[in-house]
């Protein structure tokens, strides 16, 4: 980890917490020593972020640091909060993190009052009908897909039939009970459809696929007849 997104990492953990945190605590956070984390801690209060605190007190960062303020209608807000829980609900552990940081930097530098609306909406994500399967591959398969990167996998069908395929991933499906990648199949020659929780095992190809993802999306869109969305 570069010490930049370290820094931008130490000022995401502070925010999340209301009340001083121990030096001990965040330097466990960032897996790096205190030493060097009040190191961190010394620079980031050189470039303006509002740290208080001290060695053996704790620290705490005081709002409106890095990001301008934000206005949203409470409309917004409440659009905002019910993705954010849904997606820390119904995905991997890597996105679910990623949806509660993206919502706390938000109110970190929201006027008081919206804050407060994000904070108190009433708007609930319940839990999926059963446990979803297949999240093991989740962060694989999105940084493939950001990569626009082959990839190898093995996968076992609802017939129980078993096939190894290099594919062109370009797409990720959210479903209540199962997660779906789509990508172009280069044994089948077109786009299919892959149940993650199907996937037996899965390899980076070593190799990137010679379309731009968003020209797959779209043939796949045409093909399909699906609306961007």
């Amino acid at each position: 980890m570069s010490r930049s997104q370290r820094l931008l990492d130490l000022i995401q953990i502070l925010r999340r917490h209301r009340f001083p945190v121990t030096g001990a605590q965040l330097a466990a956070d960032l897996n790096i020593s205190v030493r060097t984390l009040y190191r961190d801690i010394g620079t980031l209060q050189e470039q303006g972020a509002d740290i208080q605190g001290e060695p053996g007190l704790g620290y705490i960062l005081r709002p409106g640091f890095m990001l301008p303020p934000l206005m949203f209608s409470e409309d917004e807000i409440q659009a905002l909060v019910l993705g954010s829980r849904w997606v820390a609900k119904r995905t991997d552990g890597q996105l679910s993190a990623a949806a509660k940081n993206a919502l706390a930097k938000i109110a970190a530098v929201l006027p008081e009052d919206l804050r407060l609306s994000l904070e108190s909406s009433t708007l609930l994500v319940g839990p999926p009908d059963n446990a979803l399967t297949g999240e093991t591959f989740l962060p694989q398969i999105r940084q493939a897909i950001r990569g626009e990167r082959k990839l190898e996998i093995v996968y076992r069908s609802l017939k129980n039939e078993e096939s190894r395929r290099i594919i062109w991933p370009f797409a990720l499906g959210y479903f209540d009970l199962v997660h779906v990648l789509v990508a172009w199949c280069e044994s089948r020659q077109g786009f299919r459809h892959f149940r993650t929780d199907c996937i037996i095992s899965l390899t980076d190809a070593e190799a990137r696929y010679p379309k731009r993802r968003q020209r797959l999306l779209k043939e796949w869109r045409d093909q399909e007849k699906i609306a961007p969305q």
